[in-house]
């Protein structure tokens, strides 16, 4: 053990070593060090200065760059933006998608500057003592940390310099590498490989009064690349994605937050207020522009500070002209909400100093890519804080113009939409292949130009079936590209879908209609004319009904006047359901009003008369593309689309079955109906003779058999291999066939049925699936069944069986028990005749007898 006396000299010899001149004037040297740390001024010498709200520095030599900051910047909020300014579609990274929109705050800890994300989505009453404990349980999100280079005392106020390439050129403050997504298998998707801080690399930098941008250009390699990517991917060894980050000021404009209503679609900020004790403590904002009247007292005025929209230089010459009425049209609707010339156009000019990745500048930008994300494309970014718009642009695909198909994205299964592979391996047992759009954020996924670009494609075709002029066709261009305009820009406005739009036009009035939908902001099929009958137009060319009734809810300065136009919300014109209520996938939500790809308040009746057309101009296509020295890929391309949009129709009409109508209205609103009204029984029977006669019935494939022998593919090197050329007619068919029926048979969808009889539902699970079975097998099942009848027979009665034993999923004992009954009725059918004699070929025996094979399996497991 130590003796005291031991510990009293240890100290003694330290007490005595401090006061002596050599290590006192170590003392001294050190604190002379601290006082003498390097001014920003004399570290920045030679340096590139550019002054902005953070002025930035850059050193000639090694081209690294610094960042100053302002002590009285320290704890102040700023919007903090990044967007992919080039990139690869696979991983999520395109040309002007917008990935990142939060509030940061910067502070000093110590010797260094933190950079960290400050959470929005809560607010407290500041006269609620629970103000005080407002962080409670919500976690810091400290994203970076950077050193103090050097330091300038000042009278306002000490500035600091930090090292912005050590920040940016990492992926602090963003993660631009996706995550894989969980269980992928190697090689299943392109991903990116490591970072190279060594490759990476600040490609510019610039600093304005109000915001600071920093491009970067990220790379990433991979020395042994599974998955190789798409054409697009130069090398999968190493790909480079470049995206700009932004600081922008906190906006001090006296701008006031509008908060969001249930019946009005607008893109918003989620703020749940912890003090709320009602049932819904929402203080949810909507995404707005600032727009302030110049005249406040005047009904109408033009704004303060015009929307201003700029068409880039890059745009072909002979689309600006419709690119900017399809932009101004929206005028219209804010004269309604008391602003005249609310929205301005002007055109980029080719000596322009500024380009299209400045914030300031809103851009309608066009490009023309190999692998297109989306065709269209229109985001915003805003104060989350507020919901205040700061600036937006719209990126514009050429593809959209163009007859080049995007097999890779919009048209995975051949024409068909990307859910229908997901449901026929949900169908099958087969893998489930990943989404083409995994990596896209929740919201901002907006594919109208590509489904458009397909309505374009099979609209030609009709056209051309029905001997249209070329006056005819331009109309139908003009017509669509306005449409896209006007659609992206509502989005830039704060606008979400609304895909309920179609549902508030009736049939009757459809085709010599100016208006076949009452907003812009749905995803209808083209409105294409019988032959013989009254054309209107092809797409909307303004602002509908119900877009003109949400830009007054969100930009009327008079909130005075908002509970009179929410109180229109029952108006059928002003009928509203987004992307989170659409139908278009199986089993998913209730109301087939809010679907896509349809028109008309009877989309059972406009998808029977749609699918006639589709039959029509189908008998007539190999003659219309029998062009001499051409090969037969238009005529394949065209088929496709055709079959699709067919199947397109057909599907429409089967989310009529087990439907239910969602009205949303406020308790005791004018016109207010039940929220949940069953659609009527004879409505669901309708839809159901619909899908049969255009996907079930013997002769459903019959018009594309005249052609069949002449779907083949332009020969492209060796782009074939290893896949079979045959046109595939019985799988695609089968494909078509069990994506509709994973609807039919969802156990979603049978459940439904039978919840939905006790509040007014009239078809009985047990009736319906006898419906069902008599629509597949009824026709032929005792003759001879053609080979597209037996593969659906085969199908549909495996499904049958899956139910009823409880290997397809968690069907109630109701479904179980009419999918046995459907079972028994088909045993019945089967069943060989007296004394076993059976009529028919010997293909139709052998399909009989697979048929009651199935059945003895089934009942002997």
């Amino acid at each position: 053990m130590t003796s005291l006396w031991s510990r009293v000299l240890a100290v003694a010899v330290l007490t005595a070593g401090a006061g002596s001149p050599a290590l006192a004037q170590e003392g001294a040297d050190e604190d002379e060090e601290e006082e003498e740390t390097e001014t920003i001024e004399s570290f920045t010498e030679g340096f590139e200065r550019q002054d902005g709200l953070f002025p930035l520095y850059t050193d000639p030599e090694s081209g690294k760059l610094y960042l100053e900051v302002a002590e009285d910047q320290l704890g102040d909020e700023f919007i903090y933006f990044l967007y992919t300014e080039n990139g690869t579609p696979s991983v999520g990274h395109f040309r002007g998608a917008f990935r990142d929109n939060r509030v940061m705050t910067l502070s000093r800890r110590y010797d260094e500057i933190e950079i960290a994300a400050e959470n929005t989505r809560f607010t407290f009453d500041p006269e609620n003592a629970l103000s005080r404990a407002a962080e409670a349980n919500i976690t810091r999100a400290p994203l970076a940390i950077a050193g103090i280079e050097a330091e300038t005392p000042g009278e306002e106020g000490a500035r600091y310099l930090i090292d912005a390439t050590a920040i940016f050129a990492s992926e602090e403050l963003h993660q631009v590498k996706p995550s894989q997504r969980p269980g992928a298998t190697p090689g299943e998707n392109f991903v990116l490989g490591n970072l190279d801080k060594d490759k990476t690399r600040i490609l510019s930098a610039r600093a304005y009064p109000e915001n600071t941008d920093i491009v970067v250009e990220y790379v990433y390699d991979n020395d042994s690349p599974v998955n190789y990517g798409g054409e697009d991917v130069t090398d999968a060894r190493s790909v480079a994605i470049t995206v700009q980050h932004t600081f922008v000021a906190m906006p001090e404009n006296g701008y006031e937050p509008r908060r969001d209503d249930f019946r009005v679609g607008y893109f918003g900020e989620r703020i749940t207020d912890l003090t709320d004790t009602g049932h819904t403590p929402y203080a949810d904002v909507i995404s707005r522009w600032n727009l302030v009247k110049q005249d406040p007292e005047a009904p109408v005025s033009d704004p303060v500070e015009p929307i201003v929209w700029w068409i880039e230089n890059t745009t072909p010459h002979e689309l600006r002209d419709a690119i900017r009425d399809g932009v101004l049209a929206w005028n219209s609707a804010f004269e309604a909400a008391g602003f005249t010339n609310a929205i301005e156009v002007r055109v980029q000019p080719d000596d322009a100093d500024w380009d299209a990745g400045d914030i300031r500048y809103n851009v309608l930008r066009w490009t023309s890519s190999p692998t297109p994300p989306f065709g269209g494309y229109g985001p915003s970014f805003t104060n989350p804080r507020t919901g205040q718009i700061i600036g937006a642009d719209i990126m514009l695909e050429y593809v959209f113009l163009t007859n080049r198909i995007r097999y890779s994205e919009i048209f995975e299964a051949g024409g068909l939409p990307d859910w229908v592979g997901t449901a026929v391996a949900e169908m099958t047992g087969a893998p489930v292949a990943a989404s083409g759009h995994d990596h896209a954020m929740p919201g901002e996924m907006c594919n109208v130009a590509g489904l458009l670009q397909a309505e374009m494609i099979g609209a030609m075709a009709m056209l051309q079936a029905q001997g249209a002029s070329q006056i005819e066709v331009d109309k139908l261009m003009e017509d669509s590209i306005r449409y896209l305009i006007l659609h992206e820009v509502g989005h830039t406005l704060g606008l979400n879908h609304n895909m309920a739009a179609s549902y508030g036009v009736a049939l009757a009035d459809l085709h010599g209609s100016d208006q076949p939908v009452s907003s812009v902001m749905d995803y209808p099929a083209l409105n294409i004319a019988a032959d013989g009958e009254v054309q209107g137009h092809y797409a909307p060319r303004d602002p509908g009904p119900y877009d003109v009734w949400a830009i007054q809810f969100g930009y009327t300065p008079d909130e005075a006047v908002l509970p009179g136009l929410l109180a229109r919300s029952t108006d059928p014109t002003l009928i509203f359901g987004n992307d989170a209520d659409d139908m278009r996938a199986p089993g998913r939500h209730i109301d087939p009003r809010v679907n896509i790809n349809d028109l008309s308040d009877d989309p059972v009746g406009w998808a029977e008369q749609r699918v006639a057309m589709i039959n029509d101009t189908l008998a007539v296509l190999p003659e219309r593309f029998a062009v001499e020295g051409e090969t037969y890929q238009g005529l394949y391309n065209s088929y496709l689309i055709l079959t699709g949009q067919r199947f397109g129709a057909a599907n429409v009409a089967s989310r009529h079955v087990g439907g239910i109508y969602n009205n949303r209205a406020a308790i005791g609103q004018p016109g207010a109906e039940t929220p949940f009204v069953p659609v009527p029984r004879e409505l669901q029977e309708r839809a159901l003779a619909v899908v049969a006669d255009g996907l079930f019935a013997p002769d459903a494939f019959a018009t594309e058999e005249a052609f069949a022998d002449r779907l083949q593919r332009q020969r492209r090197f060796f782009d074939h291999f290893p896949e079979d050329e045959d046109p595939a007619l019985h799988a695609r068919a089968l494909g078509m066939q069990l994506a509709v029926l994973a609807h039919l048979t969802h156990e979603n969808v049978l459940e439904r049925m039978t919840d939905s009889r006790r509040y007014g539902g009239e078809y009985p699970v047990a009736e319906y699936m006898a419906d069902l079975t008599a629509a597949i097998f009824d026709a032929d099942i005792g003759g001879e069944v053609n080979t597209y009848r037996q593969n659906l027979q085969v199908a549909y009665l495996t499904r049958l069986i899956a139910i009823a034993d409880g290997s397809a999923g968690a069907f109630d004992p109701v479904a179980r028990s009419a999918a046995l009954a459907s079972i028994d009725r088909v045993k019945g059918q089967v069943a060989p005749g007296w004394f076993g004699i059976e009529a028919g070929s010997a293909e139709a025996r052998a399909h009989r007898a697979h048929l009651r094979r199935l059945i003895a399996d089934f009942e002997a497991a």
